[in-house]
Parts: structure tokens; sequence; C-alpha cells
């Protein structure tokens, strides 16, 4: 045991929350925006997509050490990311596997944020078999070799997230846009930048249900995770200052909410 070997972020010099620099994990609306809904219906079971229309950007290929099926331009980066590997990182690459890019489902533990894996944006990757494991605040060293390559070309690692998901890389939301400006999407860029919205997730999630908590007296769970009780909590802060209820943080909101 290696490269899989684990090391807890503590014993690190890195704050984990901000190893991914200016990218963002890409957010739901931008997802379903730019790209569209995958299919009807989400639980936590692994299911295949079933909108026409994604399915056509769907391709499956051989990324090097290993094939995949997935969104057309996130599979043609990651095989750009897995041959700079090769390069740089020859003695990861030869131990790197995964188990699954394209799945479609719910966030772990969530019954409102689509997984990036529903749109096959994300990988889940192994090291020598072994699967980092979720949630312990520790992670592979080989995964560590592997973040600044998957960060250069625009991949946010799943350590930051609230809940440490060292074993997902994901293609960014600032990613997604550039597809979408590069005429590789469905949609085209619309208005959606600085929302938050019911389904993200994310550290700026856990800031909103942070201030909700200390503005309204409330007790909202800081999961991160922008659910059925995050967005009653912003209802609520909508009605009682005046503005439009929608649920949805834009700039009015935001401005109030940082006032």
């Amino acid at each position: 045991m290696g490269l899989s070997r684990t090391i807890a972020f503590s014993e690190l010099v890195i704050d984990r929350r901000r190893i991914n620099g200016d990218l963002i994990g890409a957010r739901n609306v931008t997802m379903l925006t730019l790209i569209g809904n995958p299919r009807g219906n989400y639980d936590q079971e692994c299911r295949s997509p079933t909108n026409r229309a994604i399915l056509a950007q769907t391709v499956s290929r051989d990324v090097g050490p290993f094939s995949v099926t997935g969104l057309k331009p996130a599979v043609e980066t990651l095989e750009r990311i897995l041959a700079q590997v090769k390069r740089e990182e020859r003695a990861v690459y030869d131990v790197l596997g995964h188990v699954g890019m394209m799945c479609c489902r719910y966030v772990r533990g969530s019954r409102s944020a689509i997984s990036n894996h529903s749109w096959g944006t994300a990988i889940d990757l192994t090291l020598e078999g072994r699967l980092d494991s979720r949630g312990d605040n520790r992670t592979q060293e080989g995964l560590l070799k592997l973040r600044p390559i998957f960060n250069e070309h625009g991949f946010f690692w799943g350590a930051a997230f609230t809940t440490e998901d060292s074993m997902h890389f994901e293609a960014s939301d600032q990613l997604i846009r550039r597809w979408a400006d590069d005429g590789l999407l469905n949609g085209t860029p619309s208005g959606t930048v600085g929302l938050i919205d019911f389904g993200d997730r994310g550290s700026a999630v856990e800031d909103l249900q942070k201030k909700l908590n200390l503005l309204l007296g409330l007790d909202l769970d800081v999961d991160g995770i922008f659910g059925p009780a995050t967005r009653a909590a912003v209802m609520e802060f909508q009605r009682s200052n005046g503005l439009v209820v929608d649920g949805i943080v834009g700039p009015k909101t935001r401005e109030r909410l940082e006032a």
C-alpha cells in the first residue's frame, strides 16, 4: 500500500476547503440550464439518463488507464488530463482506476441536490484498487498528486466539499460555462451566475446557512446543501424583508443578507 495510503488533512499545510483556488463545483442550476435534465426522477440508486439530447452527447471511450462513459467534452478533457498524468506522475497513472463516471442519482445523503455524475462530468477514482473513504477528512497520497493536474484543466476536487470526498473530481462550474461559450453544450450561457438556488451545494451554501441561522434564529443543518429547509429559510428571510419570495438567493436577497 503506497499511493493509496491515506493522510489526514490536519497533518498537511493545506486548507482543504480552499484547495481548488477560484474553481467551484458545478451548480445544479448551471447544469440544468446549459445541458438539461438527465432524467425525470432521482433517488440514491445509480440509473441511466433518459434525456435524448444528453444521450446524444454521451460517449464511451478508452482514456488511457481505463474506459469511461460520460458527456463528450468531459471525456475529452479527462483524456487530456490522464495523458498529462502519464507524463508527469507515471507511478500514479499505473495504479489508477475508477468506479464510475455517468450515474444519475442524488448527492449522497441528499434528496434535492443532483449529483454531477448524472451528467457524466464527474469521476470517482481508485488507487491500487482502493477507494478513498468519504467524509473521514483523509486523502490518499496519490490523489494529492493528481489534484494540481485536474485543477489545471478546470476540474474541481471533491476534498473541498463540506463532506470531504477526495475520490471525486468533477468539471467545475467555470469549465461547464466555458464549454457552453465554445458551443459544446445544448444550452447557451444565461444570467444564473451568482445565484444560489435549490439543489446547489458547496461553501457558498454553507455560508448562507450560517447567516440564515444567525439572522433568523434558526437551527438549519450547516451541510452545504440547498435543500427544502434552506429554501424555506430563504423564503422566510425574503418575506420578512419585503423581497420577492422565490426561495432563490439573487442579487437583491444577497445584498440584504450582507447588509
